[in-house]
C-alpha cells in the first residue's frame, strides 16, 4: 500500500474504536525482556513500529506469538544484547531497548536508532543518566556499545523531561541494585503505563505520573498480563478530523482523562466534546474557529504529536493563529504540502508559524515526510475539495493500525492503494 486516495468534502459521522497506544506499547514490549517468563500484552496495536519491535525481539531470542486479543512474548532464551543492524535502522523506538538490555544482559551493541526526521533528538540524556548507574559507553565502527558490570541505583536529575530517557532509566533501574530516584521525570501517560506493567511483574515504583520517580531495584520480575491503554494521539487525530470536516462522532474508548489539553483546544476551535461511558462524543461547527495561539509543551500541555493535526484544522479557521513548536524543531515539514493544497501559512522562525485561515483547501498530490505530518495530510485531504493523493504512507502506518478503515467507518471516501 504505497498511496492513500481521498475524495474530500464529507463530514465524519458515526463511531470508531480507538486502537491501543503506540507510545505506550513499545517500551512495554521492551520491558518484556526483563522477565524470563511469558508476558501477555492485550490490545497491542498491529502497526508497523510494533512489527519492527517484534522482529527485534525475535532477533534477540524471544519467542513471540499473536492471537486475537494481543501478543505473547517469552524472553527466556535472551542471552546477549547485540541487535542486528537491519532491525534497528529507521526505528527510533528501538532506543528503549537500551535500558532493558542493560538490565537483562548487562550489555548492548546497537546502531544509532532512526525514525522520523522531525528533529535532532539527541540521546545524550539517555547516556548521561545510565552512566550515573554504572554503565560505560563507547563507540566502535559507528556502533554504540554499552556495558555495566555493576548496575546500581542513583539519584538522577533530568534537565529536560525526556520521555525516552525516563523510560530507559526505569527499565534499567528495576534491575539495578538499590534505589533510583529520578528528578524532572516525564509525566506522560505512557510513562504511567510502563510503570503499571512493571508493577504487574513485581517491580516497586513510586511517583508515576509525577516529576519525581523512585524505583526500588533488584526485585525478581515475573510474567504478567497487561491491557495496553487506548492511543490518545490516534483519538486526537480523529477528533481533529471530525472538527475539520464539520462532523459528529463517537470516539469509542478514547482516553479522555489523558486528553484534557487536546479537548480544551478543540473546544476553543468550536467543538462540543462530551465524555460518556462509551468514550468521547465530538460535535463540530460548520467551520472551525481560529484560536489565536497554540504552543506545544510536555504533558500535560498540548502534545507535539498532535500539532500537525491542529495546524491542518486551523488552515480552515475563521481568522489567524500563531503556532509555536517547542519540542521538535522539524515538526513543520508538513507546511509545504499544506500550502500546495492552498493553505496560507507563513514561517516566522524555526519554531513558529502564522496560519491565516481560508474557506477551502483543494485536493492535490502530496507526500508524507513523517508519521504525524502524514496523518495531518490525511485530515487535510478529508477537508479539501476534490481528490487528494498521499504518498510516503509507510510513515503513517508506523502509528495507525488502519487509518483508512477507521475513517471509512466514519463515512470518509478514502482508500489505500
Amino acid at each position: 500500500m504505497n498511496s492513500i486516495h481521498i475524495q474530500g468534502g464529507v463530514a465524519l459521522q458515526g463511531k470508531v474504536r480507538i486502537q491501543g497506544s503506540k507510545n505506550a506499547v513499545l517500551p512495554i514490549l521492551a520491558a518484556t525482556l526483563l522477565t524470563k517468563e511469558t508476558s501477555y500484552i492485550r490490545n497491542c496495536p498491529r502497526i508497523a513500529d510494533v512489527y519492527k519491535m517484534v522482529s527485534l525481539l525475535k532477533s534477540l531470542g524471544c519467542s513471540v506469538s499473536w492471537d486475537e486479543g494481543g501478543i505473547r512474548i517469552n524472553a527466556e532464551r535472551v542471552c546477549c544484547g547485540d541487535m542486528p543492524v537491519e532491525a534497528v535502522t529507521g526505528m527510533r523506538s528501538s532506543l528503549c531497548l537500551l535500558g532493558a538490555l542493560i538490565g537483562r544482559c548487562g550489555e548492548v551493541i546497537m546502531e544509532h536508532p532512526g525514525g522520523c526526521v522531525i528533529g535532532e533528538r539527541p540521546i545524550d540524556l539517555h547516556i548521561q543518566a545510565l552512566e550515573q548507574m554504572g554503565v560505560v559507553f563507547r563507540e566502535e565502527e559507528g556502533r554504540m556499545m554499552a556495558f555495566a558490570q555493576n548496575l546500581h541505583g542513583a539519584e538522577i536529575t533530568l534537565p529536560f523531561a525526556s520521555v525516552g530517557a525516563t523510560e530507559n532509566i526505569i527499565l534499567a533501574a528495576v534491575m539495578a541494585e538499590g534505589d533510583t530516584i529520578v528528578y524532572g521525570a516525564a509525566k506522560e501517560p505512557e510513562i504511567e503505563a510502563l510503570c503499571s506493567y512493571l508493577e504487574c511483574c513485581g517491580a516497586n515504583i513510586d511517583g508515576a505520573g509525577s516529576s519525581v520517580l523512585r524505583i526500588r531495584g533488584g526485585r525478581p520480575l515475573y510474567d504478567a498480563e497487561y491491557l495496553v491503554p487506548a492511543d490518545r494521539i490516534v483519538a486526537g487525530t480523529y477528533l481533529f478530523g471530525c472538527l475539520g470536516t464539520g462532523g459528529n462522532t463517537l470516539l469509542e474508548q478514547a482516553p479522555w482523562k489523558d486528553m484534557k489539553s487536546v479537548i480544551r483546544i478543540a473546544e476553543q476551535m468550536g467543538a462540543q466534546c462530551t465524555v460518556a461511558e462509551e468514550g468521547l462524543y465530538v460535535q463540530a461547527p460548520e467551520r472551525p474557529k481560529s484560536i489565536g495561539f497554540l504552543r506545544t509543551e510536555p504533558y500535560p500541555g498540548f502534545p507535539t504529536d498532535l500539532q500537525s493535526m491542529a495546524l491542518a484544522v486551523q488552515t480552515l479557521g475563521d481568522g489567524d493563529c500563531v503556532i509555536e513548536e517547542t519540542i521538535f524543531e522539524n515538526r513543520f515539514r508538513v507546511v509545504e504540502p499544506l500550502k500546495k493544497m492552498g493553505a496560507d501559512i507563513e514561517v516566522q522562525g524555526a519554531g513558529r508559524i502564522l496560519v491565516r485561515g481560508r474557506e477551502t483547501l483543494r485536493g492535490t498530490a502530496v507526500e508524507a515526510k513523517e508519521l504525524r505530518g502524514g496523518a495531518a495530510l490525511v485530515l487535510a485531504g478529508l477537508m479539501a475539495e476534490g481528490e487528494t493523493t498521499i504518498t510516503g504512507c509507510q510513515y503513517i502506518y508506523r502509528g495507525y493500525e488502519n487509518i483508512c478503515r477507521d475513517l471509512r467507518e466514519l463515512g470518509a471516501r478514502i482508500i489505500s492503494v
